[in-house]
């Protein structure tokens, strides 16, 4: 889904909807409930997307399309970046940052995540995006020629998901600190040396 195309009605609903499913989960994710978080007139939101499937995969389409966003701007700012660059990490900790400060496309994620492992259409959603970031980064990874570079990148996404929801776990006053630890260490897959020792 391309934000950039959504009418401003069809903006006004989705971004009402994933307030409801931060604020209720998935199942909370009604109509109604959609209607109300936008302080729009009731069947607004099912003249839209008439169905409850069709709300919940417009919903995913939508945090799958704000995260890719964050996501390509900031693999267009590491593509000057070596892996060794000190840059690189500081790119990556500013983007976690804003996730967590304004927390719910964060949460959202990982409640879409959390029911994808129950539903195979939307884990087939999430799954296409992250592929493609996946690959994105392993052609970074080769260019600057670090050895097995698609499961480097694999691996690396994969802690980025494990970091983010223990940063969500943590009172907000531990979560910077919390990924200025980690982060270096699950960025290792970007070069080919060890991260220093922490003191």
């Amino acid at each position: 889904m391309q934000i950039s195309s959504l009418t401003p009605r069809r903006r006004v609903i989705l971004d009402a909807a994933l307030r409801v499913l931060v604020e209720q989960g998935l199942r909370g994710l009604t109509h109604r409930a959609v209607d109300r978080a936008a302080d729009l007139p009731e069947g607004s939101t099912s003249a839209y997307l008439r169905t409850r499937r069709a709300l919940q995969l417009a919903l995913t389409e939508y945090v799958v399309g704000r995260v890719a966003e964050d996501v390509d701007a900031l693999l267009q700012q590491l593509e000057d970046c070596t892996p060794e660059d000190p840059r690189t990490i500081e790119l990556v900790l500013g983007l976690f940052a804003r996730w967590l400060g304004e927390q719910d496309l964060a949460l959202a994620k990982v409640e879409l995540t959390m029911e994808a492992a129950r539903d195979p259409e939307l884990a087939a959603l999430l799954a296409r995006d992250r592929d493609r970031v996946v690959d994105i980064v392993a052609e970074i990874l080769t260019g600057h020629e670090v050895d097995q570079a698609h499961d480097r990148a694999q691996t690396m996404m994969a802690s980025f998901d494990g970091i983010l929801l223990s940063a969500l776990l943590r009172p907000e006053g531990e979560r910077d600190e919390l990924l200025r630890r980690v982060l270096p260490l699950a960025m290792h897959p970007l070069g080919t040396h060890q991260p220093a020792p922490l003191p």
